[in-house]
């Protein structure tokens, strides 16, 4: 199977550093920021497109711009590339998430996949007005999606489960293709949600031995639910010319870090209530030595953000071949990221996706119907040499 990149739109900001703009936590950088304006996230989704990206996730929360709206604006100033748009269940009904659907996939034909989150923090949880514990989310989550997809097969629904409950629900127009249903945990809830309800199940970066496991007991778990599911994985990327330059930049990102932050970061998500969380907590341990946990897996990021925490780190060469070994074990699916996210999507696109090209493991989306792609215009371009140990 050929490989699906996928790249990230930071609707809470960018920033040439590790943290700027949020994603959960109230820090924000000295300098370096970028808004999160329609005009930057546009050129970062027109790049991403340009480059072979299929889709672009969008994140969910308070501390970013709603993903539905932002998505919508966005779909204009692009031809082609799809968004992956991440939503809480809990937040809406099930036959508006399943309207809504069906609206941005008639108005933006076939561009719309969705991200589905159950929602891993209580605090967070409760701001929205949603007072549920989290077993009940994810029972909620379960019956939520259950109600979409009869919805989605224009069948006319009515549903009381312990969670959710709708009368003589139907759409007017069903949305056509059907959204692929993106969806991630690592608790035995999420585990019994994704093997019965989702298409394509994500992991966090974490090791290859970690996620084999974590795919063999989805694949268990699918099959007795008498399905099958698709893999994707979450990282970020830190691709460069050499090995030394990208390392490179992994230094210059720590060495803006106060240990301060770092210490109050570390110590607030270790309050996490997220399992996935607590696997990513594990792998940096707070502690700025010894990071690369695996060759080329860099658990920097997870330092000062929460989420996915960790990034492929190396030349362009060494990159690929990590992307070979997850996808050896079933992944399909990369959604990566990078800081700035303008400049990492073209040292990825331009550096990573021709490799992977020639092994016949990518193609252009657009090859198929626009013969040989001409490469993008590189907007930025920094081959300054890596430092030299004197």
């Amino acid at each position: 199977m050929t490989l699906t990149f996928h790249w990230f739109l930071p609707t809470y900001g960018d920033s040439r550093y590790l943290v700027g703009g949020g994603h959960g936590t109230d820090i924000t950088s000295a300098a370096g920021d970028r808004p999160a304006t329609i005009a930057y996230l546009g050129q970062i989704a027109r790049s991403a497109e340009q480059l072979g990206f299929v889709g672009a996730l969008t994140p969910t929360g308070a501390w970013c711009e709603d993903a539905w709206l932002t998505t919508a604006m966005l779909a204009g100033q692009t031809e082609r590339l799809k968004f992956l748009v991440a939503f809480r269940p809990g937040l809406l009904s099930p036959t508006l998430a399943a309207q809504m659907a069906a609206t941005f996939q008639r108005y933006a034909p076939g561009r719309l996949l969705v991200n589905v989150v159950t929602g891993g923090e209580d605090a967070e949880q409760r701001s929205f007005g949603d007072f549920r514990p989290k077993d009940e989310r994810y029972r909620r989550t379960d019956e939520f999606l259950s109600v979409v997809r009869a919805l989605w097969r224009g069948e006319r629904v009515d549903f009381e489960g312990d969670q959710v409950h709708v009368e003589g629900a139907k759409l007017a127009r069903v949305p056509d293709p059907t959204p692929t249903i993106y969806f991630g945990g690592s608790s035995p809830d999420a585990v019994r949600v994704a093997a019965t309800q989702v298409d394509v199940y994500l992991t966090w970066g974490e090791p290859p031995a970690a996620v084999a496991e974590k795919i063999a007991r989805l694949r268990t778990a699918a099959a007795e639910a008498g399905r099958t599911l698709r893999f994707g994985i979450r990282l970020h990327v830190i691709s460069r010319d050499t090995s030394a330059h990208a390392w490179a930049e992994t230094e210059r990102l720590l060495a803006a870090l106060d240990p301060k932050v770092i210490a109050e970061v570390h110590n607030g998500l270790a309050r996490s209530q997220s399992e996935g969380q607590q696997r990513m907590l594990a792998l940096n341990g707070g502690n700025t030595e010894g990071l690369e946990i695996y060759p080329n897996l860099w658990a920097g990021v997870g330092l000062v953000r929460g989420g996915a925490g960790t990034a492929l780190v190396g030349s362009h060469a060494e990159v690929a071949e990590r992307i070979e070994e997850y996808h050896a074990l079933g992944i399909d699916e990369f959604i990566l990221s990078g800081h700035p996210h303008l400049e990492e999507a073209y040292w990825f696109g331009e550096g990573v996706l021709p490799l992977l090209r020639r092994k016949g493991l990518w193609q252009h989306p657009a090859s198929a119907e626009a013969g040989p792609v001409v490469p993008p215009t590189i907007p930025f371009t920094d081959r300054t040499p890596a430092p030299t140990a004197s």
